[in-house]
């Protein structure tokens, strides 16, 4: 005879199945599935630029197209599978939390870090499930053991809540931060291992770069500076909220020793939603954020000790990632670098116009950052709102960059992107209206 228990989980599982079924018609994926097929095995080049394909992508969101918004680095809207798998998950857990959120969906976990771990190229056991790259990043930069004096390498264009993070334990900790200036953007790659190469000293115990700094959209060459790390015996710490579902790589092209990233960018899943690596033999010495029990050393689940915390946000992960799999990270990748070089190339050749990013898709894929001589960045931003219901972000950062962030994703329509092109032609032609 089925127990209670299993009867209530049969039916909620069935419910939860008849739910994603009727969702599923009305979502967009059979289109996208539909489309991706037609697509067969055209290069991603090609694919970038075919606008019946976009289309079907595009369609997949609910979106405000009264305003464009070019400011996706932030956080990005879910797809509508990905949305409403999550408030699926938020209506189960309301039934009953205790037994619901702990005991029906919270095990799904194991599923999302198995599938990140897949799409990373890493072993479920060395990754946590996060709320965020912030979280992913400080679990490792206040949890290892420095001493006073230990110093740690970073730039001026990572994050400034991570150089918050280690700035406070400069004051506590008495451990020496460096912030390198660095090119924006380098005329090649190597500029930017040369530059912490110079700077390493016997004392240098921390390297912390960002995979795609957020100021200018700039690829770092990670794996040559992890590698540089490690032959000098350097923990090497890579911010990858802007990398991870945003162009193709893999935890072994980095070689680092802790990655951190946030979902709810690139991948397009929930708010507060993101992930950390740790290479399975640094485990042990990173202490968690949140106190576990010292039986838990080992295990990478120690990080995700955080207390009650909902379950529909980590479950609702697995559909935005099967929703990168439906559109392909490598033509994802194409078509962003397509929409930046349409705006991006009409604008570098303006006498006013200074371009912080490289064209080169070493150095770049969808951010790029943009400044117009005379122009303050905030008075850019406010007059492509004011007038235009256009979205972008100002930069003022790392004393070598004021322009504005401009960065499309996978809704974004070429009409948005030409439109924003023209403005900003005008602008620089003409100046702002007084």
């Amino acid at each position: 005879m089925r127990s209670r228990r299993g009867f209530v989980f049969e039916a909620v599982r069935q419910g939860t199945a008849a739910f994603a079924g009727a969702a599923f018609a009305e979502n967009g994926m059979a289109g996208i599935r539909s489309a991706t097929e037609a697509a067969g095995k055209m290069p991603p080049e090609e694919a970038a630029v075919s606008e019946d394909f976009w289309r079907e992508i595009q369609s997949a969101f609910t979106l405000d197209r009264t305003l464009i918004n070019l400011n996706n680095g932030g956080c990005c809207p879910s797809p509508r599978v990905v949305h409403e798998a999550f408030k699926r998950y938020l209506d189960i857990s309301n039934q009953a939390p205790v037994y619901h959120m702990w005991r029906i969906l919270e095990p799904g976990i194991e599923n999302v870090r198995r599938q990140l771990a897949a799409q990373f190229g890493c072993s479920p056991e060395e990754l946590a499930i996060t709320r965020n790259a912030s979280e992913a990043l400080q679990i490792v930069q206040l949890g290892l053991d420095l001493n006073p004096g230990d110093e740690v390498l970073t730039t001026l264009h990572d994050y400034p809540r991570m150089l918050d993070t280690w700035d406070q334990r400069a004051a506590r900790n008495g451990i020496r931060l460096v912030k390198l200036k660095v090119p924006a953007p380098p005329e090649r790659l190597s500029e930017l291992t040369a530059c912490f190469e110079r700077a390493i000293t016997p004392k240098t115990r921390v390297i912390h770069i960002s995979h795609v700094t957020f100021s200018t959209g700039q690829i770092y060459p990670v794996r040559e500076i992890c590698r540089l790390a490690r032959s000098r015996g350097i923990f090497s710490i890579v911010d990858g909220a802007h990398a991870f579902a945003h162009f193709p790589f893999r935890q072994a092209d980095l070689e680092c020793d802790a990655f951190g990233c946030s979902l709810h960018k690139w991948l397009l899943a929930p708010v507060g939603t993101g992930f950390l690596y740790l290479r399975r033999d640094r485990i042990p010495a990173i202490w968690p954020l949140t106190a576990t029990s010292l039986a838990r050393k080992n295990d990478i689940r120690k990080f995700e000790e955080i207390g009650t915390h909902p379950a529909a946000n980590h479950n609702a992960i697995s559909e935005a990632v099967a929703f990168l799999h439906q559109i392909g990270l490598e033509r994802k990748a194409a078509r962003l670098r397509y929409l930046r070089d349409r705006w991006a190339r009409r604008l570098a050749g303006k006498e006013k116009v200074k371009m912080y990013t490289s064209l080169d898709p070493a150095q770049s894929c969808a951010l790029a950052t943009v400044g117009i001589a005379g122009i303050p960045p905030a008075r850019l931003v406010e007059h492509l709102w004011d007038k235009y219901r256009l979205i972008v972000t100002g930069i003022e950062y790392g004393e070598n960059v004021s322009g504005i962030r401009v960065t499309p994703n996978v809704y974004t329509t070429l009409e948005e992107v030409d439109q924003f092109a023209d403005i900003m032609e005008t602008i620089a032609d003409k100046g702002l209206p007084a």
